[in-house]
């Protein structure tokens, strides 16, 4: 496969990341009501920042692709890294407690569960590191 190929794969699998913490947690109580004892909640402004900045970069990021801008990717790093952070904090809401009064963990499924936040945040992480390599080897 070629970089050019895996870079709009990873693109398009960034978009789906973003999309679907916006599904999953859109609807879901926030601010740490509604949970168990050492369950954690997240923070509503976090998802949408993490929406938002997920929006831009993808827009930038895809402008970036089509024109072979490598200004207009190199910025666009930036909110790629920024977005991997702030999926990660909201990956660590799954972070056990261990407090005597918490609840175990609940099983995984498609949607809900730790398993799919996982997979598309560390996989977010790895599409950063990748991004930034084709953007400072000039391999868009």
């Amino acid at each position: 496969m070629e970089l050019s190929n895996l870079t709009w794969v990873l693109t398009a699998l960034g978009a789906v990341v973003v999309l679907l913490t916006r599904v999953r947690l859109g609807g879901t109580v926030v601010d740490g009501t509604g949970h168990g004892a050492g369950r954690q909640g997240f923070s509503a402004g976090l998802l949408r920042l993490h929406t938002l900045v997920g929006v831009i970069t993808l827009v930038g990021w895809i402008v970036a692709l089509v024109t072979g801008r490598r200004e207009i990717a190199i910025g666009m790093l930036a909110g790629w890294w920024v977005l991997t952070v702030i999926g990660l904090l909201l990956l660590a809401r799954w972070l056990p407690s261990g407090g005597r009064h918490s609840e175990d963990s609940k099983a995984d499924a498609w949607g809900s569960g730790a398993g799919l936040s996982v997979l598309g945040h560390v996989g977010m992480l790895i599409g950063a590191c990748y991004f930034t390599y084709v953007s400072f080897a000039d391999r868009l």
